[in-house]
């Protein structure tokens, strides 16, 4: 197999990759939609599992996509002092921004 036989088969294989993860996040997201629907019978460890399967395929997406994961998180970052700066609603009423800050800052060190 040639160079350029290698990197169109890598591109291929990118690029199927990313569409398989385009459809897991939607369908995962479906599935987060179908269990607020539920509301309490649908369980706590579901909604768990299936927000942590939403994080996890948007860095691995962003990862196929050129974005390392420190980049994420810093832009994460970035938007949670935003949103604090703002005055976002969940902040003002919750202080979650707040909270996720104090995380993100525990986990560093």
């Amino acid at each position: 197999m040639t160079t350029g036989e290698r990197n169109n088969l890598d591109i291929t294989k990118n690029i199927k990759i990313i569409e398989w993860l385009k459809s897991e996040l939607l369908t995962a997201i479906a599935s987060l939609f179908e269990l607020l629907i539920k509301g309490t019978k649908a369980g706590q460890e579901a909604l768990i599992d299936v927000l942590a399967n939403i994080i996890l395929v948007t860095y691995i997406l962003g990862k196929r996509l050129g974005i390392n994961f420190s980049t994420i998180d810093m832009k994460i970052e970035d938007k949670i002092r935003l949103g604090i700066l703002e005055e976002h609603r969940v902040e003002e009423w919750y202080g979650d921004l707040s909270n996720l800050k104090q995380y993100f800052n525990r986990n560093r060190n």
